[in-house]
């Protein structure tokens, strides 16, 4: 399984489709195997879910996210959880115990980045 989480630096980003990037985890047996950052291409309606796709991402994991970029994200067998917040690392160990929940919490005001999981 491979989940990608956009970020700033280390941490989960607040707005999903305006992130520095994307750390990509990909789990066997229930631990993480590898680690590695891909920068965010840029933020253009419905690229990142194909993008994302393209990599063989299951799940994205964001603070916040458009409803359009949810819907794509569902089009294409990727899961979404949003409303996460702290070190990317740490969350995706709570997603993979089962202790991470998506709020389903949807960003409607992109001029109000960085407040999308409030």
């Amino acid at each position: 399984m491979k989940i990608a989480v956009a970020c700033e630096d280390k941490f989960v980003s607040a707005h999903f489709g305006h992130c520095e990037g994307f750390i990509i985890y990909e789990i066997a047996e229930e631990k993480v195997v590898d680690k590695s950052f891909v920068e965010n291409p840029g933020h253009r309606p419905g690229f990142l879910p194909v993008f994302l796709k393209e990599l063989k991402v299951d799940v994205v994991i964001s603070g916040g996210m458009g409803e359009t970029a949810q819907q794509l994200f569902n089009e294409n067998g990727i899961k979404v959880v949003v409303g996460a917040q702290g070190l990317a690392d740490d969350v995706v160990e709570k997603y993979i115990r089962g202790e991470l929940k998506s709020t389903g919490s949807i960003c409607k005001e992109h001029h109000h980045e960085g407040h999308c999981n409030d």
